[in-house]
């Protein structure tokens, strides 16, 4: 052992260091590094003064190991004190030759002894090089594992297996029956992500900040920030992750998108309708400056250039005029103004056309009664998998109990309590979600009353709401922006997903009901209140249908 003054330290400082984070969580590395360390400073006659751990790779800059910055920090703080260094291993302390030697030379210009369980440090040209070369040795060392643990990655993502150290939300691992790991659906995230990737792919959402707004109203889905907010990034990755259309892929490794071995959230043809609505053309946005003169201003685009147009009021002679017109630089209609009055009255014209027939409301009343159903037997299950959970949790504390008798570390210890505290508080948390039982905030139709108002006559809906309201009318009512001919005044329209699927149920009634009148029992009062969903009666609300008539009764 060197020593760099003729006075012989007492004093030490011990260094421990594990490769990763998982290996600080799921092993017992730092605690058994301590303790060697500090029998050896015991025989020695050193007294501990400070323990420094690192959780990262041995490889590079020892710069970015927060552990090796503070002992350093701690060294500078007292520059009149002498120190031992004390680590288990040579390869602890470095395995990259390069900045091996820069740390041996900070160590030394701080006048601190290194000393090593494991290796001898010789101050002589010998000395010196048995060390370069111990650390050269372990550099190749990491440097072979890492090689090798690259191509086992590498096999497995070709035979269909993901290797992402963290899976993305709504996915776990668990282990797969010939080793290794498989991805599993994790409850109820799963069901989360699932209804909002499939929302944005059907058109339920019609933006990324829709999908944004329906994940920060999940209580369960995990937020960035404390109010409850997540970040738009992290929307766009969740619409762009393969892994949830089952897919793996390694591009930085030359491996291509595959089939995966687990099964995907959302089916393939879901996450490609995905891929495709983020490649298209943006959606019609909400406007912030909504202005109760100008509703439609944003929502019409000109068929000139297929911008949208403005509004904005013009001075008369004797008063001022409302307007939309093309801004655009360059488009021939720049300018030439369209009178709100009259493209009021087009849009008014368009919008009281979408009137579905009365059978079809009754249809869609039956599917909304079915997603309420579904829901509510959704909710109850998942009171089943937080009770299960709890049951996990419990059996979890009961291990970590068992681990805590047999450990005699001070810092183990505090480690284990801290564990079966967190434990605790998530078991305790899952309990109660448990207890709740699945109940609806309003009652059924009130909760549909609007959307079901909405569907029956858009325009009355327009006509009495205010801007805001008015904007999502033209939002459900439409997929896009209305194209609109100045010449011809002509309004180019393309009806919404809902909109198209009740006129598809009036088509088909045209093709499967024969012609004539066709007769069907009356029901009772008692079978009217009492009954299931029938697609041919309205009942949830005590209005109901005749079917062949639509006849409201």
């Amino acid at each position: 052992m060197n020593s760099l003054t003729s006075a012989r330290p007492t004093k030490a400082l011990i260094y421990c260091r594990v490769s990763g984070k998982k290996q600080t969580k799921d092993g017992s590395g730092l605690d058994s590094q301590e303790y060697r360390c500090r029998q050896y400073a015991e025989a020695k006659g050193y007294d501990i003064e400070a323990v420094f751990p690192d959780d990262v790779s041995g490889g590079g800059d020892f710069i970015n190991r927060k552990g090796m910055v503070a002992l350093l920090a701690y060294l500078d703080a007292r520059p009149d004190e002498r120190y031992v260094v004390i680590f288990d291993d040579l390869k602890r302390y470095s395995r990259d030759t390069e900045f091996h030697l820069k740390l041996r030379r900070e160590m030394s210009a701080r006048g601190a002894v290194r000393e090593c369980l494991n290796f001898n440090f010789e101050d002589s040209p010998e000395g010196q090089f048995n060390e370069i070369i111990s650390v050269a040795a372990g550099e190749l060392e990491r440097l072979q594992m890492g090689r090798q643990n690259k191509q086992k990655a590498m096999a497995r993502v070709e035979q269909g297996y993901a290797v992402k150290s963290v899976p993305p939300i709504g996915l776990k691992y668990v282990p797969a029956k010939g080793g290794g790991k498989v991805l599993v659906h994790d409850e109820p995230l799963a069901s989360i992500v699932r209804e909002a990737l499939e929302g944005f792919a059907s058109g339920r959402f019609q933006s990324q900040s829709e999908v944004k707004r329906f994940l920060e109203a999940q209580p369960e889905f995990p937020k960035d920030f404390p109010d409850g907010r997540i970040r738009q990034m992290r929307v766009k990755r969740m619409l762009e992750q393969i892994m949830y259309g089952g897919y793996v892929a390694a591009p930085a490794w030359g491996i291509s998108m595959r089939d995966a071995k687990h099964e995907g959230i959302v089916s393939k043809e879901t996450f490609w309708r995905i891929q495709d609505r983020l490649k298209g053309r943006p959606v019609m946005a909400a406007r912030k400056d909504m202005n109760a003169d100008f509703p439609l201003r944003g929502a019409i685009t000109c068929s000139c250039c297929g911008y949208t147009l403005t509004g904005g009021w013009s001075k008369g002679k004797c008063k001022h005029y409302a307007y939309y017109f093309c801004h655009h630089q360059g488009c021939d209609q720049r300018g030439k103004t369209i009178p709100v009055a009259k493209l009021h009255g087009r849009f008014e014209e368009v919008l009281k056309a979408l009137r579905p027939s009365k059978f079809s409301l009754g249809l869609v009343m039956t599917l909304f009664a079915k997603a309420w159903d579904d829901q509510t037997a959704r909710l109850a299950e998942t009171t089943k998998l937080y009770a299960t959970k709890a049951r996990e949790l419990e059996a979890e504390i009961d291990k970590v109990v068992d681990r805590m008798i047999e450990v005699t570390n001070p810092r183990a210890l505090k480690a284990f309590e801290d564990r079966i505290e967190t434990l605790e508080r998530d078991k305790l948390q899952a309990l109660e979600k448990a207890r709740k039982k699945p109940a609806p905030t309003r009652p059924f139709a009130e909760m549909f009353e609007l959307s079901l108002r909405f569907l029956a006559n858009p325009y009355d809906c327009w006509e009495k709401c205010g801007p805001d309201a008015r904007n999502i009318v033209i939002r459900l009512a439409f997929d896009g922006p209305l194209n609109y001919t100045r010449e011809t005044a002509y309004l180019n329209t393309e009806k919404s997903n809902v909109f198209r699927m009740l006129e598809s149920f009036c088509t088909s009634r045209e093709r499967v009901v024969p012609p004539g009148r066709l007769e069907l029992p009356l029901p009772k009062k008692t079978d009217f209140e009492s009954s299931s969903h029938s697609p041919f009666f309205w009942t949830r609300t005590g209005i109901w249908y005749r079917f062949q008539t639509g006849a409201e009764t």
